[in-house]
Order: C-alpha cells, then sequence, then structure tokens
C-alpha cells in the first residue's frame, strides 16, 4: 500500500467471527517477521494485521523523514484505507511510541494499547546507553531472534536507522501516555535490560486505565520467545478492560 512516497506492507490473517482486530507494529530497524509468532497465535481466534513500516523489512526508504506523529498520522491512514478499526493497537520497542500516538491522535480507530518493552527509559536515554542497552539484550536473546534482528538492521541500512533513532529518543512517550482515551497495557520480558521495570510501570501508572505485566525469564523481544505467555495476557487484559 502506497502513501504517497511512502509504501507499507500488510499481512492479514481475517476471520469471519473473530473477537477482534489486531494492528501489530514492529520496532526501529526491523519488521513483521519479529511479531510473526504472536500473529500466528492471535490469529486463532482474532483477525490480526501486522504491518512493515515504510524503510523497514526491505520496503523502500521515503523521500522526507517521517517522526513519530508524521508516521502515527499514516497508520492512521492505512487503517483507514483497509476500512478496519477499532484495533487493538500492539506495538513492541519503538512500534509502542507509533501505537501511542496513533491512539493519541485517532482514538476512533484504537479500542486498547498494548505496549511491549516501551522506550526510551528515562534512565539511558542517550544514544550510547540506548546501544548499551541494545548490546546486552542481544546476549540474552536466543539467535532466532538475533538472526532475524541483524538481517533487518541490515535492510533498514544505518542512515534510516538513525534517523529513526533520533526520533525515538525525542519523543516524549511519559507524557503522550496521560493523554490516552484508552485502556493501555504496558508488558515487558523481566530480563529485558532496554525497558526497566520501574519505567515500564510508571508509563502504566501515568494514564487511568493503565496495567502493568511482565512475562518472566523472557528478554526485550518477548513477543518472539513468549508469544503463547504473552498472548494469554493481552487476552486477560482485553477481557478485565471492555471497550
Amino acid at each position: 500500500m502506497d502513501l504517497d512516497d511512502r509504501r507499507f506492507r500488510v499481512f492479514s490473517s481475517e476471520r469471519v467471527s473473530a473477537g477482534r482486530e489486531f494492528l501489530l507494529v514492529h520496532g526501529v530497524g526491523i519488521s513483521h517477521r519479529l511479531f510473526s509468532r504472536l500473529h500466528g497465535v492471535l490469529s486463532a481466534e482474532h483477525s490480526v494485521h501486522t504491518l512493515d513500516l515504510p524503510g523497514f523489512g526491505g520496503l523502500p526508504k521515503p523521500s522526507t523523514d517521517r517522526d513519530v506523529e508524521a508516521m502515527a498520522a499514516d497508520l492512521g491512514r492505512v487503517l483507514d484505507r483497509l476500512q478496519i478499526g477499532p484495533v487493538v493497537a500492539v506495538g513492541d520497542s519503538m512500534g509502542t511510541q507509533w501505537v501511542v500516538e496513533l491512539a493519541t491522535q485517532r482514538p476512533d480507530l484504537v479500542s486498547h494499547v498494548i505496549a511491549i518493552g516501551p522506550v526510551a527509559d528515562s534512565r539511558h536515554r542517550s544514544l550510547l546507553e540506548q546501544a548499551t542497552a541494545l548490546g546486552l539484550d542481544s546476549l540474552r536473546e536466543p539467535p532466532s531472534a538475533n538472526a532475524r534482528v541483524f538481517v533487518e538492521y541490515a535492510r533498514c541500512g544505518p542512515r534510516w536507522y538513525a534517523q529513526q533513532v533520533r526520533h525515538m529518543l525525542d519523543y516524549p512517550i511519559e507524557k503522550r501516555v496521560a493523554e490516552l482515551s484508552v485502556p493501555l497495557l504496558v508488558l515487558r520480558g523481566g530480563r529485558d535490560p532496554i525497558a526497566g521495570p520501574e519505567w515500564s510501570r510508571d508509563i502504566a501508572r501515568r494514564t487511568a486505565r493503565g496495567r502493568f505485566v511482565e512475562v518472566a525469564g523472557h528478554p526485550h523481544l518477548v513477543q518472539h520467545t513468549a508469544p503463547e505467555p504473552v498472548a494469554r495476557e493481552i487476552e486477560a487484559f482485553l477481557e478485565a478492560e471492555p471497550m
């Protein structure tokens, strides 16, 4: 799907009698592949749409830079074009920023927000500190996750990656979640060095309908390493927080 010079790739598993519709949005540098396992689990009962954003997953880089606000506005246009929603908007890492911003801009399109490993933790909100945390996380991820991440980073390229990381570090997610009108679940792996426990709890506390959960023993890409437990936590949250 093209929006001007910005190409999105959409992978949809649609069920006629689906319980809900999900939108899965990957983090910086990577692609839908790190959501493929959770997509598979959720699609057993729900319609699930997983995206590749412009410049990621081998898609062309846009001719102009896109900050978090602009990318979220584009996500709204994608949902409009697909004629779906309201969706449960799930993001991991920088994807949490894009889905939070989407929900604040277009609450008509989002019923719930699921933030997996939200960034950027205020304890290490610099490029060097983020790189250090990412390096530590790579030692905790399984080979399957690291292999996919490294391939996707190479496909993304350093220039587009650096532009997006700059926006990631600038985006005040802790302020924007306070403006949410929909329920928010903050979920992290118990061994995630990128989104720390206190930071993640604080994000959840900043909105009236926020909750925090951990999946013990898993690193930053917990949706890849523990898709079934993550899906169970999401389902429990949706049941406890109706629209």
